[in-house]
């Protein structure tokens, strides 16, 4: 892409992700009501509306969109694509429910299969992460910064702290609030045995790739079920803010619009200590 092209995009990204952020905010302050889906995972009102929400600002860009609330389009039609918006509305729902803050909004764009642009926000804490091939990966504050205020992505990039910002910590590895197994433990504590001392750090929804492209983890592996739309924004922003997202036990980086959209076990690593992974280095 030209960086007309991809300004234009990460704009209209940025901006629908807000958007859908702020009326996401409404309903976490209100009351609400919960369905279930097939694989009895919870639904809410507002995983609907940030659906319609996104959908309805990004079909001006023309290129198709895969969404979670919307993602019963045949195999034969989306093999086609060679780029479109793979999107995650309300990522974190159980976190939502929950109360903890800990969702997010989830806009990548794939090309050819690979992530080129991510962007995901957090609506309680006003916090944007995005990151796109040609600048790099950033964060802002938006409880700082209103979004309407700037004109083009250039004025939010001078904003912005550019990633991976350099942390003064010991080893930290993420782990999933909602989703640890067994297999997952143990090679979180075989990466844990290379060091003295480190920290393991829970969190929800696309924040566990967040915290790894900003600096402030070094591993995360994943071995229980995730589907395409969790994991591709954040994969955009570690990609380009020197973190690694493979497929466990390969050097294989995670690819999208598969005809089955399930990933296959990944680990997100910092490049530093790609070695220290068997099979993955």
């Amino acid at each position: 892409m030209d960086n007309t092209t991809t300004d234009h995009l990460l704009l209209q990204a940025i901006k629908a992700s807000v958007k859908a952020g702020k009326a996401i905010l409404k309903l976490y302050e209100s009351s609400y009501t919960i369905e279930y889906k097939s694989d009895n995972s919870p639904l809410t009102i507002a995983d609907k509306e940030a659906h319609n929400s996104i959908t309805g600002d990004l079909d001006t860009t023309s290129l198709p969109i895969l969404s979670e609330e919307g993602k019963n389009i045949d195999y034969d039609q989306r093999k086609q694509w060679k780029r479109f918006w793979m999107v995650d509305p309300l990522d974190g729902t159980k976190e939502f429910i929950n109360g903890n803050g800990e969702f997010t909004v989830n806009i990548a764009l794939i090309d050819h299969s690979i992530p080129v642009m991510g962007v995901v926000y957090v609506p309680v804490w006003g916090i944007l992460y995005f990151g796109v091939k040609e600048y790099g990966s950033f964060m802002i504050n938006l409880l700082k910064n209103e979004i309407d205020k700037f004109r083009n992505i250039q004025d939010i990039i001078k904003e912005a702290d550019r990633l991976p910002i350099v942390y003064d910590r010991k080893v930290t590895i993420m782990g999933s609030r909602s989703h640890q197994t067994e297999e997952n433990n143990r090679i979180i504590n075989s990466f844990a045995s290379n060091f003295n001392d480190v920290a393991i750090v829970n969190a929800g929804s696309s924040l566990k790739f967040c915290r790894m492209a900003e600096g402030a983890a070094d591993f995360y592996p994943r071995i229980s079920p995730t589907m395409e739309w969790d994991t591709a924004a954040g994969h955009a922003i570690c990609k380009f803010a020197e973190v690694d997202v493979l497929v466990y036990q390969s050097d294989r980086e995670l690819t999208y619009n598969k005809e089955n959209l399930l990933n296959p076990s990944f680990i997100a690593i910092n490049k530093n200590y790609k070695h220290l992974i068997p099979g993955n280095g």
